[in-house]
This record gives structure tokens, C-alpha cells and sequence, in this order.
């Protein structure tokens, strides 16, 4: 019988994780790992928390050591681009035009930043962070100091950025069109905690306006606003979103829609593809509906999911969505989804002010999204509270006191 080949395009941590787990799952066949950047696989977390600041080295952020992929038979290829998916030969085309022929395929292609497009937004000192190099050209801006910042949108990209921005003693604006930070994910009632956060450290927030263009003479030197605020500027980071990087299923006839859809297995519509990590729009039964997450831990247990669902495994990927943040002395983890219109109300434990304390969502008593700031050793309960899905007591909720699995074991 001849080797089985798995392909998968996207070096990304979703690949990186995907290829380990084949191998740790027993599959001896031909594993190629297909990736556009230079760089072998790497997490993208310590692009805006410690690489930024200088505090964690390149090499920390990779996801394996140089001679794992070697050790481990899967073939690596950097620098090489997927130009199309012949689904009826079951091959991948490759910008040099040769073809690579699979037997199950992985598409963790990831996603790119939403790019800002208002005059003068190709000019020098405009930033986007994605990728290891714009991170560590976006270091090289920031490092040393005494720089105007201006950082266009307000979610965590733009406040983390922010935050070290200002660590290395720049002066930092930064311009949100919605009332507080984080708004869209959090709703204004934790979000404004983000904007205090922020003010306490010098930053200067711009709420309810957008940007509109830029000025400067080949280098960025002012960023005007959709007020008419016209704000000095030396560097600009634009964080406003990303979008799932669709084209090459698209382009093979697969189902898209913000991202390739697939069931909670992970299968596209194709029985003989499969998605994962931030492209994937997947079936959460759960939640009973379809969803993208673009965090790092969605990348770190998606590829491992997808990899033993190309194997025949059966899988029900469902975790609750999970995302960290560092910002000056807040640390955070956030469990849940917490979009304004998915909640009722917000119940507060612990002491606010003082940056230790936590956050729920409620939508008709029960739990859908918890926030631990400065609290730690709870995210197992928090998410077990989620996905029980008990009606609460507000009030028990709110007291440091009750412990949560008693909330969980009484549903009251």
C-alpha cells in the first residue's frame, strides 16, 4: 500500500502543533509542513508582550528547536507559497510550479491585519504587527524612546502595543471609534476599566473617532483624526483587525464564509480537507453555532484537533474560547465570549480599583464569559461554570467568599 502523504499549509503554531500531534499519534506516513515566511514555525503572543519589550529572544518564540522537524520526519518548507488547491487530483500547486500530491489536507493559513486605507497610509513609519519581522522592526521603532505614538484602534493589538510602547518611555495617543477600549469584546463596562489602565500611564485616548489619513513627507508626521484633530506622530501602529486569509480555499471552491467553515470535527466541505486556527470557521456544538477564534490558544489545541480528526479519530472540538493579556501591572485571562448584545449584565468580585478582582458575564442568570485580573488558579472553574450553563446567584457570585464550584455544584 503506498505512503500516505498529510499535508498541511500554514507553518504556523496551528500547523506546528498539527504536525507534533500526527507524529505523537502514531502516523508514519509523509508529513510536509508548508509555510510563506522564512522563519520556522513560532507563537505569536510574544510579538506584542516580551519580544516587543527586549525581554524574551528571538529563539523562545519558536515553537520547536531547529533540529525537531528533522528528528521527527516532517518535512519543512519555508518560503514556499500554495498557489492553488487541485482538489480533484488532490494536489497543492506551488508558486515554482511544482505539485504536491495528499491524501488528507490541513489548511492553518491563518489570518493578516486589516490594513487602514486613508491618504498617506503607505508612508514610512505606518506598522502592522503579525509577523516576527514586524515585530522586531516594530521594536527597533519603539526602543528608543522619547517617540510620539499613535496607535490607531483600541483592542488588545493596539492596547498591549501601546503598553510597551509606553514602557520604553514614548508618548503614546491612541484613537478608538468606539466609547471605551475593547468595546466590541468586552462591552463598556470592562472596557472602561482598560481605558482608566491606560490613562493612569500617560496614554492619551482618543474615544469615539477614527482616523482619517496621515500627513508627512515620505515619513509619517501626523495623523489626523476623523474630528480634524490633527496629532504629531513619529511612529503609528494600526491594530484593527485581522481577516482570515480565505483566498486559497476560496479559490478551490471550498465553503467560506469569514473564514472556511467547517464542522466540529474540523472537516471542511471537502471530506478530504480539513481547517483550523484562526481561519477556521468551525461548528461549536456547544454554543450551537458557527465560530472564528483568533486567539493563541484556539492555534496551540485546534492543530492537534484537526490532526487526529485527518487520522479517523473522532473529535468534538469545543473548548471555550481562552485569551491572556499583559499590560503594565495587569496580568488577565479571559474565558468566554463577551460581545456586547451576548450579555445582560456584568457581576464584579474582588476589589477593582486596586486591579485584583473578576469579571462576569450573564446572559439570564447564566454565566457565558468570566475575567480573572490579577487572580490566578481559577480558569478551570471559570470555564466550568460556562459551559454548565447553571442559572446563578448574582450575589454569591459577586463574594470573594463563595467558592465558584459551589456555584457549579448548587447552580445557585
Amino acid at each position: 500500500m503506498p505512503e500516505e502523504t498529510f499535508v498541511i499549509v500554514g507553518a504556523s503554531l496551528t500547523g506546528a502543533k498539527a504536525a507534533e500531534a500526527l507524529r505523537e499519534e502514531g502516523f508514519r506516513g509523509r508529513v510536509v509542513l508548508i509555510g510563506a515566511e522564512v522563519e520556522r514555525p513560532y507563537e505569536r503572543p510574544p510579538l506584542s508582550k516580551g519580544f516587543l519589550l527586549g525581554r524574551e529572544p528571538r529563539d523562545k518564540t519558536h515553537v520547536h528547536e531547529p533540529d525537531w522537524y528533522d528528528k521527527h520526519d516532517v518535512e519543512l518548507r519555508p518560503s514556499t507559497v500554495v498557489t492553488a488547491i487541485e482538489r480533484r487530483d488532490r494536489q497543492v500547486r506551488l508558486e515554482n510550479g511544482d505539485r504536491i500530491g495528499y491524501d488528507k489536507l490541513l489548511l492553518a493559513t491563518g489570518a493578516s491585519p486589516r490594513r487602514l486605507e486613508v491618504p498617506g497610509s503607505k508612508l514610512e513609519g505606518v506598522h502592522y504587527l503579525r509577523t516576527l519581522s514586524d515585530a522586531a522592526r516594530l521594536r527597533e521603532a519603539l526602543a528608543p524612546g522619547g517617540r510620539r505614538v499613535v496607535v490607531a484602534g483600541a483592542g488588545w493589538i493596539g492596547l498591549e502595543t501601546a503598553a510597551a510602547a509606553r514602557e520604553y518611555r514614548n508618548d503614546v495617543t491612541i484613537i478608538e471609534p468606539n466609547p471605551t477600549p475593547l468595546y466590541c469584546v468586552l462591552g463598556g463596562e470592562v472596557g472602561q476599566i482598560f481605558a482608566e489602565l491606560h490613562r493612569r500611564h500617560g496614554v492619551d485616548l482618543r474615544l469615539d473617532q477614527g482616523v482619517a489619513g496621515f500627513w508627512g513627507a515620505g515619513q509619517v508626521s501626523a495623523v489626523v483624526t476623523s474630528g480634524g484633530a490633527e496629532i504629531p506622530a513619529d511612529v503609528v501602529i494600526a491594530g484593527i483587525g485581522v481577516r482570515p486569509n480565505t483566498e486559497l480555499a476560496e479559490r478551490a471552491g471550498l465553503e467560506v464564509s469569514d473564514g472556511v467553515l467547517t464542522d466540529a470535527a474540523l472537516r471542511t466541505s471537502d471530506p478530504d480537507i480539513y481547517a483550523a486556527g484562526d481561519v477556521a470557521s468551525s461548528y461549536h456544538p456547544l454554543l450551537g453555532r458557527r465560530l472564528r477564534v483568533e486567539h493563541w490558544a484556539n492555534a496551540l489545541n485546534g492543530g492537534p484537533a484537526a490532526a487526529r480528526s485527518m487520522l479517523g479519530r473522532d473529535v468534538v472540538y469545543d473548548p471555550i474560547p481562552y485569551f491572556f493579556t499583559d499590560q503594565y501591572e495587569l496580568g488577565m485571562e479571559m474565558s468566554g465570549l463577551a460581545t456586547p448584545g451576548d450579555y445582560d449584565r456584568v457581576v464584579f468580585r474582588g476589589d477593582v480599583p486596586s486591579l485584583e478582582f473578576m469579571a462576569f458575564w450573564l446572559s439570564e442568570g447564566r454565566v457565558v464569559a468570566g475575567m480573572n485580573v490579577n487572580v490566578w488558579d481559577v480558569v478551570e472553574d471559570v470555564q466550568a461554570l460556562i459551559r454548565a450553563g447553571v442559572r446563578v446567584d448574582p450575589e454569591r457570585l459577586a463574594d470573594p467568599k463563595t467558592p465558584l464550584p459551589e456555584l457549579l455544584a448548587t447552580g445557585s
